[in-house]
């Protein structure tokens, strides 16, 4: 889940707590060109207040003056429909001819949102349904890879806890990365019991650990929605903690290193109580090959092979960093030194 539709469920609360009217608008069905994807949302309270979004703006304030003119009238779910005009399409700013259908719900304390709410803090995968027909709502389980669902009789929105990210070593390259990821909205986890790295760090968003890496990553409870990248380059830190994290769920575990050190690493790993399908799913050397030489453009690089493997794409082995090294060696008729 986004920090912002996670933003969005916390204002219906509040202002359902303090006696005030208030809808979720969803988005469940785009044609064309669309600012915001399937699932988005949006809080309109009475006084006005607005969380969230659904477009570029214009269809916010469509629904803002709405609720200006009329107050919150709905005792129902309802569907609407922007844009299949091209009259509402200019209207709305909806591009290329874009069309965009919403679910309104209006909101009371039947809406299970603070239960909602109680589950994602336990890190719960949570199916929403709410009923179109009564606006009567249920919670339920939710499996990894289910999306929105909407039927004529139901609509059913899928609720996670953030992805997060879990970083060992706070050094330069995890300043930038740490920074990038948290504008990515991950959650981001710093773990470094080394004194003399984690005393200078200070990058606002991020929570800083100092146990040893491996009980983090057997703490934090590692899911699908969970990447583990190591950067300290010392094995005393990394090893253990990559294989607790290489036996856990989560979807991304990579640790940076030359070639040479990779295999290194990877034989060392042999020696612990992991089968061979936990050890091919360690990343190494991480990233995405764009000739980076800063550290921010490491962590660019990095962060983008998360992504791809986040989003489930599968990336040909000439943009991975060590089969394109290697391609680039052998053009240039070099021996491999497996740096």
């Amino acid at each position: 889940m986004d920090s912002i539709d996670l933003e969005v469920l916390k204002a219906c609360e509040q202002w359902l707590a303090a006696g005030l009217r208030c809808q979720l608008v969803t988005v469940i069905k785009t044609w064309g060109s669309s600012p915001r994807p399937e699932g988005a949302t949006l809080a309109i309270c009475e006084n006005g207040r607005v969380v969230g979004s659904v477009s570029g703006g214009c269809i916010e304030d469509d629904l803002i003056d709405q609720v200006h003119k009329a107050g919150i009238v709905r005792a129902l779910p309802e569907i609407v429909t922007y844009g299949i005009t091209a009259d509402q399409a200019h209207r709305f700013g909806l591009p290329c001819g874009g069309t965009i259908q919403l679910a309104i719900e209006p909101l009371s304390a039947h809406s299970k949102v603070g239960e909602l709410l109680e589950r994602l803090d336990r890190h719960e995968l949570v199916a929403r349904r709410l009923d179109l027909k009564s606006g009567a709502v249920s919670l339920g389980d939710a499996l990894p890879g289910m999306q929105l669902q909407v039927s004529e009789n139901a609509m059913t929105t899928i609720h996670g806890p953030r992805w997060r990210l879990l970083i060992i070593g706070a050094g330069q390259l995890s300043r930038f990365l740490a920074q990038i990821a948290i504008g990515m909205d991950y959650r981001v986890t710093v773990c470094d019991p080394r004194e003399e790295y984690r005393d200078a760090w200070d990058v606002p968003g991020s929570e800083l650990v100092h146990d040893m890496p491996d009980d983090v990553v057997v703490a934090m409870h590692l899911d699908s929605r969970s990447a583990v990248v190591a950067l300290t380059h010392d094995p005393k830190l990394d090893d253990l903690a990559l294989m607790e994290a290489l036996k856990s769920r989560a979807f991304y575990v990579g640790a940076i290193g030359s070639r040479s050190n990779n295999a290194k690493r990877r034989e060392r790993l042999k020696e612990f109580d992991l089968s061979e399908l936990e050890l091919a799913r360690l990343h190494g050397p991480i990233g995405v090959y764009i000739a980076s030489k800063t550290p921010a453009e490491i962590a660019i690089s990095i962060l983008a092979e998360i992504t791809a493997v986040k989003n489930g794409v599968w990336l040909p082995d000439e943009v991975k960093v060590e089969h394109a090294k290697a391609r680039l060696q052998m053009m240039a008729g070099e021996p491999a030194c497996g740096t």
